[in-house]
């Protein structure tokens, strides 16, 4: 499978995944309780958990980036997938990391170094994890 096609799919899958998340990330069912010294119960308005197939968590430090060429961390983990297999920036051909590498593929903890692209202008370009199962984006702001 080529990589925009990789991209196609993570993109569609998380667009689902991130639209339902909301309440500080929290899911329906975990926000419903009793509160106070009343006894009242109180229920919030939470998402639904993200489909499966978009669960990953992926974060990239630091992030916003300040510098051409600056080195990142991409860290997150697999939400119930098998293990990193591969990080993914950018569109239309222009990649906002190079340099990819992956340094350990732990699915309760990955981690994975990059350096940003010195052809990235200001801006916001996407992260995608595949984890084997389990999708993750994050977006990474660029003030170069």
């Amino acid at each position: 499978m080529s990589k925009k096609m990789i991209a196609v799919i993570l993109g569609a899958s998380l667009t689902a995944g991130v639209l339902g998340l909301g309440a500080g990330g929290a899911f329906a069912g975990d926000k419903a309780g009793t509160t106070g010294t009343t006894g009242t119960i109180t229920t919030e308005v939470a998402a639904p958990r993200p489909p499966k197939g978009a669960r990953a968590v992926v974060q990239v430090s630091p992030n916003p980036t300040a510098r051409r060429g600056e080195k990142v961390t991409i860290t997150g983990h697999c939400g119930g997938g098998k293990k990193l297999n591969a990080v993914l920036s950018g569109f239309g051909g222009t990649p906002v990391l190079k340099n990819i590498r992956i340094i350990d593929d732990n699915p309760d903890g990955f981690v994975a170094k990059a350096t940003l692209s010195r052809e990235i202008g200001n801006g916001v370009g996407p992260v995608f994890v595949d984890c084997g199962g389990e999708a993750g984006v994050t977006l990474l702001v660029t003030h170069v």
